[in-house]
């Protein structure tokens, strides 16, 4: 009978130690509603040899510390196929939402999806993502902002004027809508004489301007998707020692400065500090449940000499 009664006893013990090992590991359990100070938001910038995108991390920063978060920061240096790296690194870290700012619209689009299916939600800055589900676009209007560059141009050139187009790097969503809202205007009421890419960056649109500039003396306007590419344009033009209207695009400091002092001749003025305030705020919205909408347009202006800030 002790002998019946031990075997039963063992038994027991041997099926309360197997329910406990039923529990799932802690990774494989339902993550709770995040609150506020428990989140991690890993920031994935395209450059931060830009001060428009430095200004955006900013924004962000100061977000995440006014609402308790903590930001992992990573810079893609231009470089598309070391932002996809960047981003791995920021999934293995375990951060509960990721802002994206792509380099390429198309090439950020695996890491977008690897994202997905780790079901950390994804919300995009400034530019795109051709695939992946993106909770939120956080961006400026950049095809109204084209078009307003070309109405400006119009208005201080007259119909019909030569312009320059420098566009930003080929695949970002920035330099297909800002150009695409340039050309609904300017196809219709400039003559736009060239077009060339110099990828957002200031040294490129000093070498590409200098060479438009020989192949186009009569050119009579520039606009550029970008404030960097205008800056090295118009270095470009003063050692030409020609006078030719450019405007940029983003509003940065060297921007408003060079308007101030009469060289850049305007620029349609983005808030970069806004939309990574906005960015934030729609992570913290989208870990606590709540819905978003799928854009998030931050408001732009023309900034001249006379409403330089």
């Amino acid at each position: 009978m002790k002998k019946i009664n031990m075997l039963l006893t063992l038994a027991l013990t041997l099926l309360l130690l197997a329910g406990c090992s039923m529990q799932p590991p802690e990774w494989a359990k339902p993550k709770k509603a995040a609150t506020t100070g428990e989140m991690t938001i890993g920031l994935s910038i395209s450059t931060l040899n830009n001060p428009f995108f430095v200004s955006l991390k900013d924004g962000v920063a100061a977000e995440a510390q006014k609402l308790g978060m903590k930001v992992i920061v990573v810079d893609a240096q231009n470089d598309s196929a070391k932002q996809s790296n960047d981003v791995d690194d920021l999934l293995q870290q375990g951060v509960d939402a990721l802002l994206i700012n792509p380099t390429d619209s198309a090439a950020i689009s695996a890491a977008v999806q690897s994202a997905n299916n780790l079901d950390i939600p994804v919300i995009t800055l400034d530019r795109s993502a051709d695939k992946g589900d993106v909770k939120t676009l956080v961006a400026s209007d950049n095809a109204k902002g084209g078009r307003m560059a070309a109405e400006y141009l119009v208005k201080k050139l007259g119909k019909g004027a030569k312009v320059i187009e420098l566009q930003g790097v080929p695949g970002a969503s920035a330099t297909r809508e800002r150009g695409k809202g340039f050309h609904e205007v300017a196809d219709k009421q400039l003559d736009v004489i060239a077009s060339q890419a110099a990828d957002f960056d200031r040294t490129k649109g000093l070498t590409v301007m200098e060479n438009l500039l020989q192949a186009n003396p009569d050119v009579q306007g520039v606009f550029a998707h970008n404030d960097e590419m205008a800056l090295g344009a118009i270095e470009a033009i003063e050692s030409a020692g020609k006078d030719i209207p450019v405007v940029g695009f983003d509003g940065n400091e060297d921007a408003i400065n060079s308007i101030k002092q009469g060289q850049l001749t305007a620029t349609v003025a983005q808030q970069p500090k806004l939309i990574g305030q906005m960015a934030v705020d729609a992570a913290r919205d989208v870990l606590q449940g709540k819905s978003v909408a799928s854009s998030m347009p931050a408001p732009l202006k023309i900034v001249t000499k006379d409403r330089a800030e």
